[in-house]
Formats: C-alpha cells, structure tokens, sequence
C-alpha cells in the first residue's frame, strides 16, 4: 500500500522497544506503552522487528496506527513461520493472516520485508519464483537473501518482474549491494551481533562515518532516479539506532558529498 504523495526518503530504526533508549532517546520516566509515540515524534518510518517472531493480533496492529501520525509508515518483517520454518511451502494460511493483519495499517503500511536465513539458497529460485507470483499486488515486497548464490542477474530481473524490491543490506559478510528491482528499495544497516554482543543500545559503540557517507551518497542517486528509498538501521551497526540514523540525515544533509568509500 502506498500512501499519496509519499515523500522519496524515509529513514527509522529497526524496531523501537529498547529499554536502554530510555533517558537516552525517550525522556526519563517514559513507559514502554508510549515508547512508540514518542519515537513518531522523531522519525516517519520504522521497521516492526517483532512481527518476524510472530503474527500480530488486530489490536496490536490498530495500537500501533493509533499511537502514531497520519503519513507514517510501517516496514513490517514477515513472520519467520513462513520464511524460516516452512520455507514458503504450505503456509498459505499464516500469509493470509499476516497480510489481513498488516493490512489494518491501511496507507501505514508500507513494504513487507521477506528476510531469509544464509541457508536459503539459490537452489530455492522456483520456489521463491513461485510463491512471490502468488501474492497479491495490494502490498509492495521486500526481498533481503543472505547467502551469494542468488546474486545473479537471473535473480535480479525475476524480482523486476514481479515489482520486488531487492533489500539492500550492510552485512558483514556479504558484499555491498547496489541494484533497484522495483520503484522503491529497503536499505537495512544491520552490523554482527557478536560487535555489539550485549543489549546496551543507549550511545555509539563502533564509528561508521564512512560506510554512513557512502550509503547517503546511493540514496541521494536513487532518489534522483525517482524511487522511494527506506532505510533502518538496527542498535548492532553502531551501537545506538537513532543516533546511526541521525548521522545518516546529516550525510544527506551536507552540501558537499563526503568521499566515496571502496564498494
């Protein structure tokens, strides 16, 4: 679903849930019921990292479009029943529940975000093909593959074809993707769990200034190429989101492009 008049950069965090943002991010004494509507009052877009666990029932779903202002968007992750566990076999059931769900955002809604595992590989392109061409074309969709085998050009116009968006990520061990498969892409700034092994996400553990200028530089060229771009950052790249985040705008921000890094 795309809302009218959707503005071509939207940058947010991946989920918002963080007790350490407490006093950091959100104002001291700020209770997790409100996490949400404090962070709208800072950011228009944030990926729902909690749906990859689960479904969500319609009153968490109608919560979190209450709790937030016309035009935000939600990147929701699909649910890893489906990705992870059934590997898209048989799990007609759970997506038509998922997509009624998220679908309650209404204009909220904004891409679905299909993240698989490093063992989902090439040798499942017909089943990808297959099941991507059994969606309906109300929701827009996200693609994030974490194993080299698909990146092919085989892959690449299969997602053309179907208007899906090919999630580019900065994972350590994958190279930096730079390809639009759609009239939209999913940046996704992810770091190593084993950088940043603890949950204290409250201030900037790894400095990326020059992986952060890089990535505003391809984002000021696919928004002059016409495309909406949404870009997360998760607490792992540098140790605080919303501060990766604000680093990013500023880089987007600056008059001069900063020097461009080693892709």
């Amino acid at each position: 679903m795309r809302a009218p008049g959707e503005p071509t950069v939207r940058l947010g965090t991946s989920g918002w849930s963080y007790k350490s943002w407490a006093g950091v991010f959100y104002p001291d004494g700020t209770a997790p019921a409100d996490y949400l509507r404090r962070y709208a009052e800072h950011f228009d877009t944030v990926e729902i990292d909690s749906t990859f666990y689960r479904i969500p029932t319609a009153r968490m779903v109608e919560g979190w479009a209450a709790a937030t202002p016309p035009r935000f968007v939600f990147a929701a992750k699909v649910p890893q029943v489906i990705t992870h566990e059934k590997r898209l076999q048989g799990c007609e059931a759970e997506v038509g529940l998922f997509l009624e769900r998220v679908g309650r955002l209404g204009e909220k809604c904004g891409p679905l975000i299909f993240q698989f595992e490093y063992t989902f590989q090439a040798d499942q392109f017909e089943n990808l093909t297959t099941f991507l061409k059994g969606l309906p074309p109300t929701f827009r969709y996200a693609v994030e593959v974490r194993h080299r085998s698909w990146l092919t050009d085989r892959f690449f116009e299969m997602l053309g074809e179907r208007k899906v968006a090919l999630v580019l990520h900065d994972l350590h061990y994958m190279p930096r993707l730079d390809r639009l498969t759609a009239d939209f892409t999913v940046i996704r700034l992810l770091g190593r769990r084993a950088d940043i092994p603890d949950e204290s996400f409250d201030r900037v553990r790894i400095t990326r200034d020059r992986e952060i200028a890089g990535w505003a530089e391809r984002i000021r060229r696919y928004g002059e190429s016409g495309a909406s771009i949404f870009a997360f950052a998760n607490n792992r790249y540098q140790g605080h989101a919303p501060a990766t985040v604000r680093s990013l705008l500023a880089a987007l921000r600056a008059e001069a492009p900063a020097s461009r890094p080693a892709p």
